[in-house]
Parts: structure tokens; sequence; C-alpha cells
């Protein structure tokens, strides 16, 4: 009975000395989301990625998977696993394709408008993380007509020219010390994690998988030739 004749004000709750703030959640950000410019859609598959960064650590495989995640949120993106990708491949005998015909044949294949090769060229996952990628879009041809020898060895001699419009590049280097990578990170961040939780949009900085998603973002908006995330003064 002693017990049940506390109060709430008696405990402290609710009281002057309550900081109130404390028991107040944080309200949910949304996130932005991209979309394919115009009226059509896409269909891209993601080849397994490329490590020129020295650093062991870095997967391929799990790297590529990052890419096909971010993918996967643009709306009107159709994504192809990499796992498919990766059973054509050894299919044709290869482990990666080296020539725009290579490419244009593996979209086929797949029945993809586009294939896209994530190459990690810098990778520090320390605290500030820091990373420097390039998103390659190889597009299929409009009037592609499968060639009757596909062996791979021969689409690397084929010296039919490359349309610039079936190529696009996308690279730059994050640098989580630059403030206006950390601007871009915390509204990337804003609506894509708890912010009731431990660490908030700190876990954007604290995970490098989570770090790579970012770049991916970004990395992608460019290759669209759209605006990632909207920043304002105070990066939220």
């Amino acid at each position: 009975m002693v017990l049940l004749a506390l109060s709430a004000s008696g405990l402290g709750f609710g009281s002057s000395g309550c900081n109130e703030a404390y028991f107040t959640p944080k309200p949910y950000g949304e996130e932005h989301r991209m979309e394919v410019p115009g009226l059509g859609a896409e269909v891209w598959a993601v080849a397994p990625a490329i490590n020129l960064s020295g650093h062991r650590e870095v997967d391929a495989i799990l790297q590529a998977d990052l890419v096909y995640q971010e993918l996967q949120t643009v709306r009107g993106m159709t994504v192809v696993p990499v796992d498919r990708v990766v059973q054509v491949y050894a299919g044709l005998g290869i482990d990666r394709v080296q020539s725009p015909q290579q490419a244009a044949l593996v979209c086929d294949l797949l029945g993809a408008s586009g294939l896209v090769i994530p190459t990690i060229t810098a990778y520090d996952p320390y605290t500030p993380p820091k990373m420097a990628a390039s998103l390659v879009l190889f597009r299929r041809p409009g009037g592609y007509v499968r060639p009757q020898s596909t062996n791979p060895a021969a689409l690397l001699q084929d010296n039919q020219p490359t349309n610039a419009a079936d190529l696009r590049q996308a690279v730059e280097m994050f640098d989580s010390q630059d403030g206006s990578v950390r601007k871009s990170l915390l509204a990337y961040a804003n609506g894509r994690n708890d912010p009731n939780g431990p660490m908030a949009e700190r876990e954007y900085f604290l995970s490098m998988d989570r770090y790579s998603l970012f770049v991916y973002h970004q990395l992608i908006a460019e290759l669209l030739g759209i605006a990632p995330e909207p920043v304002v003064a105070d990066g939220k």
C-alpha cells in the first residue's frame, strides 16, 4: 500500500524539475526519394563491383548489393539482382565486362536496358569515413540485335563505335571531414534513421555500409542527371 500511495509527482514525473524535452520523442523525418526523369521506366542490372582501393575489407558482391538496394528506392526503376548478372557472367565465361559490346550482350540476355558497374577506388572505414567510387552505366543501344557469335573474346575485337549516349559515368570522392559532404549525408539520413534511437543520424558516420549507401545514392543521382537530397544551411 505504501508503494501504491506514491504519486507521479512524488516520483518527479510531471513536476517542474522534470526535463520534459527528454521525454518528448523527436519527430521522424521524411526521406527524399528520387525518380527516373520523364515518363519512361528503366530496367538496370547491377554487376559485381570492382575493387581498386587496395582495402581487403571491400566485398565486391556486398558493394554491388548496396548499389542494388539503393537503386530499388528510385521510382520508375526496376533492378535486376546481382546474382543474375553473376550467372550470366558465368555462362559467358567472363568475370567482368571489358567492352560496350559485351555489356550490350549482358543487358540483352537479362532483358535490361542498362548495366551498372561499381568501382571502389578508395575505402577508409574509420571515423571520419572516406570513400571514392564510380558507377559506369552501359546502356543497350536502341535497335540492338544479338550477334550470332556470343564469344566474349570476339566481342572484344568488335570495332563498332560506341554512342556517347550509351555510356555514362559518375565518379567522386566523399570525405566526411568536408562540411558539404557532412551536410549532404545528414540530409540523406533524414527519414532513413530512427531519431529516437541510440545513434540516430550518427549511424551513417559510424557504419561503413550505411555510408556506402549514401555514396551510391549521390552517384546514382548524377547518373540520372537529377539533384540528390535537398540541403539547407543547417544540414537538416
